[in-house]
């Protein structure tokens, strides 16, 4: 009984280190065949661990076996950031990234499941730090007392993993069977703790060069003198909402349409592409990038940028004379870094006093947040020219439940959206299956953008313009792999002079853009828009 006991614990110990050497980096990769690989680390190890005295093996062993959870630990948590930012976890900054991810999962699927998932995480965490070092200190002892027998393995595999190889050897098409795994990530993690610690002093660097930081205000923004100019990010509203075969038919008629109704209201507008600097969340790496015109793409460089005084697009609306306001239905709290984009009046949720019920994440539906800004902003026919920068959050992951809309004047405190929670679908129902994720995702964005649409029908004016974006694409389950990170933008307005002023930009007219539309990097568009709107004499500032 104690030896089958004994072959147990060394069989699970065998496999708990394989696991921990050989699991891939992507969701998609994690197969059976990503394990059938020999790897060179465990063989390298083992000729280490034979070369030393007793004593100091064992000291060695857990120190490996530490190493060993620490990476894994790093790989799982890359599984989950690739799955839903198509990036690594990033070790100096991203430790912030999980206090705002459990935030966003407890207001989507509430306080017992994020409970739950929290207490998981932290004790596969534990467990992983006791078991691997047991786990080699088991397989170091026994290597020891069966050095004869290590030692013909060692024998054996080190020239099979070098003819394997050199060969390319596969037993799964595209998985080589010759390893090194877990090297490879060693190295990754250093190039990019070194590329992060040189990306400070670069992106220093960037900051520091700013052609619009010295511009008088009466040479800034002067052709939307009078204007009310509204800034509207739409949260996952990606390029391949648009060209997705499971999105576009829906999405391309309701544009089509959009755009005939706007022309009825006396709108026309303008359409291309930017590519986001992040994409499946992180919202607020987009809206620094475009405003601040940089390319900010990771926390870093995020919270480097927000304790500089760099002119925003809301700073230069401000200085040329608008009430500049931010309409971030998401903040709950304290937020002090949205001093650095050079709002006047924000309007963060308790702000917008809506006593609804949440749909999802989504704390504000978005055809409310528009009525609180229309209320708040607009409602004097003699208010002062109002620049907005509006994050819209109802196609906010995990689409469920969606809000619908209701007559503008019957929005009234928000409670009118009480009944449809109950008739909508649950967290539950929609992410039991994979189809119907992508379909309410959709639902979500069709949702946003008619609220857009109704808003600029009901309460537009000759003075009204207004730019809508994506912020980001959604997450690889709804894009797909290898999707861009390019987002729609569209300028509208009634007076013709406001699109006149773009006109050599390349955009196609209308709500949609073409396929071969020009795409700018997000961060080009502060200074495009400036110099478009700004003085065209060649006289007055930089260009």
């Amino acid at each position: 009984m104690l030896v089958a006991l004994g072959r147990l614990l060394t069989a699970l110990a065998v496999l708990l280190v394989l696991v921990a050497l050989l699991v891939p980096g992507r969701l998609a990769e994690l197969t059976v065949g990503a394990f059938l690989r020999l790897p060179a680390e465990a063989i390298a190890c083992l000729a280490v661990l034979l070369l030393l005295p007793v004593r100091a093996r064992r000291v060695l062993a857990p120190v490996l076996g530490f190493v060993l959870a620490v990476l894994l630990i790093l790989r799982i948590l890359d599984l989950g950031f690739l799955s839903v930012l198509d990036r690594q976890f990033n070790v100096l900054v991203d430790w912030k990234q999980l206090g705002d991810a459990l935030n966003v999962l407890r207001d989507s699927i509430g306080e017992t499941g994020t409970t739950a998932a929290t207490v998981g995480a932290i004790a596969l965490a534990v467990a992983l730090m006791v078991l691997l070092p047991l786990a080699v200190d088991r397989l170091t002892r026994l290597a020891g007392r069966r050095r004869p027998l290590a030692l013909r393995v060692l024998a054996v595999a080190a020239p099979v993993w070098l003819v394997c190889a050199l060969l390319g050897v596969q037993v799964v098409p595209g998985v080589p069977v010759a390893s090194a795994n877990a090297a490879g990530m060693l190295t990754e993690r250093s190039v990019q703790i070194v590329g992060s610690i040189r990306d400070r002093y670069v992106f220093a660097d960037e900051i520091a060069v700013d052609a619009y930081r010295d511009t008088p205000g009466d040479q800034l923004l002067t052709a939307l003198r009078g204007k009310d100019v509204l800034f509207t990010f739409v949260e996952s509203y990606g390029r391949s909402a648009l060209e997705n075969p499971e999105y576009a038919p829906q999405i391309g008629a309701l544009l089509d349409q959009g755009t005939h109704r706007l022309a009825a209201a006396g709108f026309t507008a303008r359409t291309g592409y930017l590519t986001s600097s992040t994409t499946g969340g992180n919202s607020w790496l987009a809206h620094a990038a475009l405003m601040a015109g940089l390319w900010t793409n990771d926390q870093q460089r995020y919270n480097q940028l927000v304790q500089t005084d760099r002119l925003t697009l809301n700073k230069a609306f401000g200085k040329a004379g608008w009430r500049t306001v931010g309409v971030m239905p998401g903040i709950t709290k304290e937020w002090p870094e949205g001093r650095f984009f050079g709002y006047q009046h924000l309007y963060d949720k308790p702000t917008l006093d809506y006593h609804g019920p949440n749909f999802g994440w989504g704390p504000v539906p978005d055809q409310f947040t528009m009525q609180r800004l229309q209320e708040g902003e607009f409602s004097s026919p003699d208010h002062p020219p109002v620049m907005a920068e509006i994050a819209l959050v109802s196609s906010h992951w995990p689409w469920a439940p969606l809000p619908r809309m209701v007559g503008w004047d019957e929005l009234g405190d928000g409670s009118i959206f009480n009944p449809q929670i109950a008739e909508g679908l649950t967290y539950e129902e929609v992410w039991a299956d994979e189809a119907r994720v992508r379909t309410e995702y959709r639902r979500s964005l069709e949702y946003t953008l008619e609220a857009l649409l109704s808003y600029v029908e009901t309460y537009g004016d000759d003075d009204t313009v207004m730019v809508v974006l994506g912020d980001h694409q959604p997450a690889p389950n709804v894009t797909g792999e290898g999707a861009s990170r390019d987002v729609p933008i569209t300028i509208l307005a009634r007076d013709p002079a406001v699109l006149d002023r773009i006109a050599d930009w390349g955009w196609r007219d209308g709500l949609a853009p073409a396929p071969d539309s020009p795409v700018w990097r997000m961060d080009e568009f502060r200074d495009r828009f400036l110099v478009a709107y700004g003085p065209q004499d060649g006289t007055d500032g930089p260009r």
